[in-house]
């Protein structure tokens, strides 16, 4: 990714003085983040990005978005390549050691999807085989939670359905988010009613001293949010639980 050099982060008074805010985003997640037929982006957190536009600089078109992969959404953060990301990154230690995080504006978690009618409970899924991406930290939650369910590892969301399309396994577990995503695209298939696991996404900023002030705006949008029942509004809006 070429990123000029007047679209580096910044504080929150140079940010200001720029007059946009650049925000590294998912361009291919419905519905967190994803084009429209038109190439538009939309979803849950491109409306949170623009709202914080709002609150921020006073228009919510006052923004960049830079579409990332899942391997740069905190690298672009931590090296300085956009102020901020809002791309369905979940909250973890780790993760912590390199960049810093905003309260969390949505509670995640792994889910089942199926398109087995017989599959209802958590009980149902007992001596099944349900595919899982291979590397995903959900894993450990799966045969945690799920001793006797088989995994069946694959590379892409696509993998995983042609698997379910052709019996092999009977679910696909990952986050919920991109679940709910795959069933309004697929509407054969259903979210079981049920989380694995309930993890935090938020709002990655840079570690540091520079950053403290944006991040602290930030938490106090994000609490009014809540308490004002948008950031809910909105994720029910896009079809999340």
């Amino acid at each position: 990714m070429v990123v000029s050099p007047s679209s580096f982060a910044a504080d929150l008074a140079a940010i200001a003085q720029r007059g946009k805010l650049i925000v590294a985003v998912k361009e291919n997640v419905r519905p967190l983040g994803f084009r429209d037929p038109q190439g538009k982006l939309q979803g849950f957190e491109i409306e949170i990005a623009q709202r914080l536009a709002q609150e921020l600089l006073g228009r919510s078109d006052a923004i960049e978005f830079v579409p990332v992969s899942n391997r740069d959404r905190l690298s672009v953060v931590a090296d300085g390549k956009v102020d901020l990301a809002i791309a369905r990154v979940t909250v973890t230690i780790p993760r912590a050691r390199i960049v810093a995080f905003s309260e969390p504006y949505y509670l995640d978690g792994t889910g089942v999807i199926t398109r087995n009618s017989a599959i209802q409970t958590q009980a149902d899924l007992e001596r099944h085989a349900i595919a899982v991406l291979n590397e995903a930290s959900t894993i450990a939650t799966l045969r945690y939670r799920l001793p006797n369910v088989k995994l069946v590892g694959v590379d892409s969301d696509e993998a995983a359905r042609q698997l379910l399309e052709s019996g092999q396994v009977v679910g696909f577990a990952a986050d919920v988010s991109i679940l709910r995503g795959w069933a309004q695209e697929f509407p054969d298939y259903r979210v079981l009613p049920f989380r694995l696991s309930t993890e935090p996404i938020a709002i990655v900023l840079p570690k540091g001293l520079q950053s403290d002030d944006l991040r602290r705006r930030i938490d106090l949008i994000l609490t009014r949010w809540k308490a004002e029942g948008w950031l809910q509004q909105r994720a029910t809006y896009w079809g999340l639980p």
